[in-house]
């Protein structure tokens, strides 16, 4: 009767410890939203990523710039121009406060971009002062309309080019998508618009923490 009832409490604190393991296993382990999940935030993930092949641009300091030096964190870009009267403002403004929501260990690991659909006019001297308007940390590229145009073309983010125009206040129909290069370099998916700042905000930490 006693060995009988001794099993019992054995076989009962198994199956607790066996229960409890399962709980903590369950509360650590990191569960990823989906693709579809993502799709409902706006984000369309592109698998497997593609090449972005080769082009030359210049930073706002300056410097060239070249496919590789997308690598090593997650890129966020919106092809817009300085001189665009509505959707490039409210976008950039968005994403800057994106940046200021997001912790410092996720923000360490992403970027965000300008680039100019007018090269003609945004050289980087104004493309530095326009961004500091919205954050100390983007960046802006330019560089001639060919390089320009073929990027854009490799990351399906389309743009009527504009050169030699007469009128000074020329506008150029561009997206309103938010391409996302991935930290191997690769072009990775994109946002559609119209943009939510929450879900988006949501789909970037949930891509962020997959590699932390």
């Amino acid at each position: 009767m006693k060995r009988n009832f001794t099993w019992t409490i054995v076989s009962c604190l198994a199956v607790m410890l066996v229960a409890l393991s399962l709980y903590v296993n369950k509360m650590t382990t990191k569960v990823y939203l989906s693709n579809e999940q993502l799709k409902d935030l706006g984000l369309y993930l592109i698998e497997p990523a593609r090449n972005l092949g080769s082009f030359n641009l210049i930073d706002t300091n300056g410097k060239e710039f070249l496919p590789k030096d997308f690598k090593g964190k997650w890129n966020v870009l919106f092809f817009g121009f300085t001189f665009c009267p509505d959707i490039c403002p409210i976008t950039m403004s968005m994403l800057s406060r994106i940046e200021k929501e997001i912790d410092s260990q996720e923000l360490d690991k992403i970027r965000i971009f300008l680039v100019t659909v007018d090269p003609v006019r945004d050289n980087p001297s104004q493309l530095k002062i326009y961004l500091k308007n919205f954050s100390e940390n983007f960046t802006g590229l330019t560089g001639g309309l060919d390089q320009i145009y073929n990027f854009a073309t490799r990351v399906n983010a389309p743009f009527t080019p504009i050169n030699n125009s007469k009128d000074p206040y020329y506008t150029v129909d561009h997206t309103g998508s938010i391409v996302l290069i991935d930290p191997n370099g690769n072009y990775a998916g994109f946002f559609r618009a119209p943009h939510t700042q929450d879900k988006i905000k949501k789909a970037l930490v949930e891509i962020i923490r997959r590699d932390l």
